[in-house]
């Protein structure tokens, strides 16, 4: 359901990976009629399923097809965005991968590499696209999907990459928050919980010696066991945290599970 605050109005919101799970919840739940989303994903398919999903709330949306690792189609997705719709106001980085799995003597440096891509310098390749235009509106919103494996990296042994990705993403979204401090653009992290995606499934789907024979059993116990929380039941609090002034938190879906950026006084900045 799409959150019921108009402070979204007017506003365009760029989701990445918003074809399935999460990243078209997102979508959806910022669906309203004087709100314009941009779905952004690779599948043309599942977006054309997003946007039809938006329209049933009275909504449109702007369907654009994209890999977020392409060499210019980052850069191609905000100018037709722009081109459209005008300036980009929200921005909520959804897409990642969990590949490659293995042990860190099996798995090709080349693909750990392309994770990382996609999971980090992408998300940051996004933001400074839209920071010039936000700066001079002085209003915006970027929020990046993270995972509570940062807050525990040995809790899943045999994603490198992925935990990797995510404590990096911390970082850089902690870090982005205190540069624009002051500057009514928020920056804050997300960890969705334990989510029916199709990630979990790809997971429950391999080899236990692939994944490691402990990942794998907690994913498909959990799976069987019922504990997984819809896209739905997870972007809820997401949604919810758009319509604040908070920045700099690393958020979860019971509250903040890091303490807000508000006193910008003790960060060095370059002279």
């Amino acid at each position: 359901m799409p959150i019921s605050s108009d402070s979204l109005d007017g506003k365009t919101a760029l989701a990445t990976g918003a074809g399935r799970g999460p990243g078209r919840a997102i979508a959806v739940g910022l669906a309203r009629p004087a709100a314009r989303p941009a779905p952004v994903a690779r599948s043309r398919d599942e977006l054309d399923q997003t946007a039809g999903q938006v329209r049933d709330l009275g909504a449109s949306a702007l369907v654009v097809p994209a890999d977020v690792s392409g060499p210019g189609q980052l850069t191609g997705a905000v100018r037709r965005i722009r081109g459209e719709l005008g300036d980009l106001d929200v921005l909520i980085n959804n897409a990642a991968v969990v590949w490659p799995p293995g042990t860190s003597t099996s798995i090709d440096p080349a693909q750990w590499a392309a994770a990382i891509n996609i999971n980090v310098v992408a998300v940051a390749k996004l933001s400074f696209l839209l920071l010039p235009a936000t700066i001079a509106a002085k209003w915006g919103r970027i929020v990046n999907i993270s995972s509570g494996i940062a807050a525990n990296p040995a809790g899943m042994l045999c994603a490198s990459a992925y935990a990797t990705s995510k404590a990096a993403l911390e970082a850089h979204t902690i870090n982005l928050a205190a540069e624009l401090a002051g500057t009514g653009i928020t920056v804050s992290a997300f960890r969705p919980g334990s989510v029916d995606t199709a990630m979990q499934a790809w997971i429950r789907g391999q080899e236990p010696d692939q994944t490691g024979a402990v990942l794998h059993h907690r994913y498909t116990s959990s799976y069987q066991q019922g504990n997984l929380i819809s896209p739905q039941q997870s972007v809820q609090p997401l949604l919810a945290y758009l319509d604040t002034d908070a920045t700099g938190h690393i958020w979860t879906a019971s509250g903040p599970a890091w303490p807000s950026v508000t006193t910008p006084s003790n960060v060095w900045r370059p002279r």
